[in-house]
């Protein structure tokens, strides 16, 4: 069911990123989310723009404020070889979830061949493959279309230490001292690749960069940190009401089957009704001082991130 869902997910993302990607292409779009103040990126800060600065059409690059290191990966390949994280210090690496089945993926592939050959020693990426097949059939997929990076099979540990990973392909940049500094779910257009690495290589790029707190867009166990969640209306609560509010949902799990608290799925699922009652619930309780009912949708566990 899981492979189903995925290859569902993914193929929706996948024709709604092509129609975007045409349309970026077309005319240089700034970014997948709105502007905002402009911070300098501490690890490789790109040298100044070709572009005026306050151009509404300068295309935009978004690194999280305070990256965390990147968690740990296999230490061998599906063909035995050793990788090591520790040799890629000072390049820029490339974790990219992907399957076989993946119409998506399948179509990035290409494009990630091309950007290893074009920017050889100064970049890794790495496959981490969610196929259920056995890693000979993966091997047998990558030589036949000509991977030419190295790919490890998903475990659920893996999966948890990047966060969880909602849709395929998903890519966690990371930037040249080891840390994530962006996550992108689905096909991404070249040029943005091309801009993201260029910056943390410290080479010249003609867009403006900005950082933002991690809220759960890289990981989720980072929504703990948002003030504000998707889908929920928390203007008019008493900073002392929006305290408790945040608490519970932060605290509670959401019943959907996601096995993530509630603020975990308002950021993972935008559009998941299930967390968007019971959040809307929790805030109309925060507003009449009501407390949750004892044992109501707490958490027993660690939420899953």
């Amino acid at each position: 069911m899981r492979r189903i869902g995925l290859t569902v997910l993914a193929a929706v993302i996948g024709i709604a990123t092509a129609y975007a990607v045409r349309g970026t292409i077309a005319r240089l779009a700034s970014g997948r989310r709105s502007p905002i103040e402009a911070f300098s990126v501490k690890a490789g800060p790109a040298p100044a723009s070709k572009v005026a600065p306050g151009d509404d059409k300068m295309p935009v690059i978004r690194f999280v404020k305070d990256p965390e290191k990147a968690p740990a990966l296999p230490d061998h390949d599906i063909s035995g070889a050793p990788l090591s994280m520790a040799n890629w210090t000072g390049k820029v690496v490339f974790v990219n979830f992907w399957a076989t089945w993946c119409p998506p993926c399948r179509e990035e592939i290409p494009e990630l061949v091309s950007l290893q050959k074009q920017y050889g020693s100064n970049l890794q990426i790495v496959g981490i493959s969610e196929d259920d097949d056995p890693a000979a059939n993966v091997s047998k997929f990558a030589t036949r279309n000509g991977i030419n990076y190295p790919i490890v099979m998903s475990t659920p540990e893996l999966i948890a230490a990047y966060g969880g990973v909602a849709a395929l392909p998903t890519t966690f940049v990371i930037d040249t001292q080891g840390r994530v500094v962006e996550k992108h779910a689905g096909v991404q257009p070249m040029d943005s690749y091309v801009r993201e690495i260029r910056a943390l290589l410290g080479q010249p790029v003609d867009a403006r960069i900005e950082t933002f707190v991690d809220t759960g867009q890289l990981f989720l166990k980072n929504a703990v940190n948002a003030t504000e969640l998707p889908g929920v209306d928390l203007s008019g609560l008493t900073p002392e009401q929006k305290k408790a509010a945040l608490h519970r949902l932060n605290a509670e799990s959401c019943t959907c089957g996601c096995a993530l608290t509630l603020s975990q799925c308002r950021v993972n699922d935008t559009e998941c009704p299930v967390s968007g009652d019971m959040a809307a619930k929790v805030v109309k309780e925060a507003v009449r001082g009501a407390k949750p009912a004892r044992g109501s949708g707490r958490q027993t566990g660690k939420p899953q991130v």
